[in-house]
């Protein structure tokens, strides 16, 4: 007879004392041993920022803060971002994948203008609540990557703004730095004859990557073998314009960047010398039914709709804007067909007739279930001086979500509530230069875009905005617009407010000794 070795004997005698109540049941009803405890506070989080713009005349703003959250078990912390040097890699030859992989090892070596000595941080944050802006006036200014850890990573935000007073391209360009992922999408890309479109990575982590582009146009899959196998050294960034990785002038592109291994951050950056310039973000919401691109300023005086299918099924999405007064079907524009695998682009005009509104792409009755990628160009301001702006689809704030780099006098924010209201509460923070944090509470319509000028009489500097779904049963949506005025000419950059992912659910663990029991 075979015999289970005694020590093996008595530990499972011990275990089975210790838990037999909760796993031996006469009923043979099922323990439960895993449980979702209450959402616990993130303790780190690591953010990406892009190359600013090379533009001589170009000064950038970098504002950070972490709003304050309770439950956090930390009473102190660290967030800095650093220097992410610029690594330029000769396009000229495909990298098939035996040279891809002799990349990652070459690229263990620092970046090109990487110093030998750890660099120093651009911006730092030393408490919660209390926002940090550094302008940077240097022309070449390198992209950033950065960790915040314990009391200073929940929520943490940096928004990137840049200015850029004259030549081609001026204007205000903004974008809030990114979390890093394995992949990003990107509706409204050109490479137009004039359109400078730029994709910039940046590698957060020590390790190389090699990362691959893939770009699409209105008749599928276009032929871009240069952006394949790109290799991205440790704590550096690429920047590849779009037009050299294919061989004809090609406009309403989406684009897909991924990396082989590891994490990055993808923005595009676009350059237009009729409308100016800003940075395209990533869609964040591409499988929802409901896709919604909120916050279309006042004042916009036209528009322009990208939408690619990348699934193997044709989709048809209903077109809904929600103005001040409701939702309605706008005449001519009532719905959307973009065939698998292409990029559609649509030009709707003066569809918002100046007012702040919301897009709504609801997929039809019928329609295919893939992925939507969908981002939305919008145009202000008169012949000789427009300027545009992107809005792409976005996830909804949750939980809370949080925006820096606010304006005393140039800050808008705008909320759109889905089928029912919403109460929102927001919060402003002090000033970077002084004043006291303000707290108010808002009622959003189903339906309805809200926008909200702040008035802030003792706010000094640049100040930073928190928003949190207080009540009702609707899905909230946000997004923030700066305006500044430049030599009597009002520029403006918009950026979208998805859920800041502050909070973790962390599982709770019991004894399940079920898998001893015969």
């Amino acid at each position: 007879m075979n015999r289970a070795p005694l020590p093996l004997l008595g530990i499972v005698a011990g275990l089975v004392a210790l838990v037999g109540v909760a796993t031996l049941r006469p009923d043979g009803q099922e323990t439960t041993t895993l449980e979702l405890a209450a959402p616990l506070p993130v303790e780190r989080t690591t953010l990406t920022c892009p190359r600013p713009t090379d533009a001589e005349s170009a000064t950038t703003w970098y504002s950070a803060v972490t709003p304050p959250t309770g439950g956090t078990r930390f009473d102190e912390g660290s967030a800095a971002l650093l220097p992410a040097p610029e690594y330029r890699q000769e396009l000229d030859e495909p990298a098939d994948e035996e040279n891809a992989e002799d990349g990652e090892e070459n690229a263990e070596e620092p970046a090109e203008g990487a110093a030998d000595e750890p660099a120093e941080p651009v911006i730092e944050l030393a408490e919660p609540g209390v926002p940090v802006t550094v302008r940077v006036d240097e022309t070449g200014a390198p992209a950033l990557a950065g960790t915040a850890e314990q009391l200073l990573a929940p929520g943490w935000t940096v928004q990137q703004t840049t200015a850029v007073e004259s030549g081609e391209g001026q204007g205000l360009l903004g974008t809030s730095c990114q979390v890093p992922d394995t992949e990003f999408w990107f509706a409204g890309a050109s490479a137009a004859e004039d359109r400078h479109d730029y994709v910039h990575v940046t590698n957060p982590d020590e390790a190389a990557t090699v990362v691959d582009i893939e770009i699409y146009g209105a008749q599928g899959e276009l032929a871009a073998e240069h952006g394949q196998g790109i290799t991205v050294p440790g704590r550096s960034s690429v920047a590849v314009r779009l037009s050299t990785l294919l061989s004809d002038a090609e406009p309403g592109l989406a684009i897909h960047v991924a990396a082989r291994s590891g994490r990055i951050g993808a923005q595009v950056e676009v350059v237009d010398e009729a409308l100016g310039t800003d940075w395209l973000p990533p869609v964040t919401a591409p499988t929802a039914d409901t896709v919604v691109l909120p916050g279309i300023p006042a004042g916009v005086r036209a528009a322009r709709l990208s939408v690619f299918a990348p699934g193997d099924e044709d989709l048809s999405l209903e077109v809904g804007l929600a103005g001040p007064g409701g939702t309605i079907t706008p005449a001519g524009h009532e719905t959307v067909a973009a065939h698998a695998g292409t990029v559609t682009t649509v030009d709707l005009g003066d569809l918002t007739q100046g007012e702040a509104s919301s897009l709504v792409l609801t997929r039809a009755a019928g329609s295919g279930a893939g992925p939507v990628i969908a981002s939305l160009q919008v145009v202000a301001g008169e012949e000789g001086e427009r300027e545009s702006a992107f809005i792409p689809a976005t996830a909804p704030v949750d939980e809370r979500a949080s925006i820096a780099g606010n304006t005393t006098s140039g800050t808008r924010l705008s909320f759109l509530a889905l089928e029912e209201s919403v109460e929102v509460e927001v919060s402003y923070s002090a000033g970077a230069d002084g004043g006291e944090p303000v707290e108010e509470t808002h009622t959003i319509d189903p339906g309805t875009t809200v926008t909200i000028t702040p008035e802030l009489a003792d706010t000094e500097g640049n100040y930073a905005v928190t928003i949190r779904p207080a009540g009702g049963g609707g899905t909230l949506y946000a997004a923030r617009t700066l305006l500044v005025d430049r030599d009597g000419t009002t520029t403006f950059t918009t950026q979208t407010l998805p859920d800041d992912r502050s909070t973790v659910s962390v599982p709770e663990t019991g004894p399940d000794l079920s898998m001893l029991i015969d």
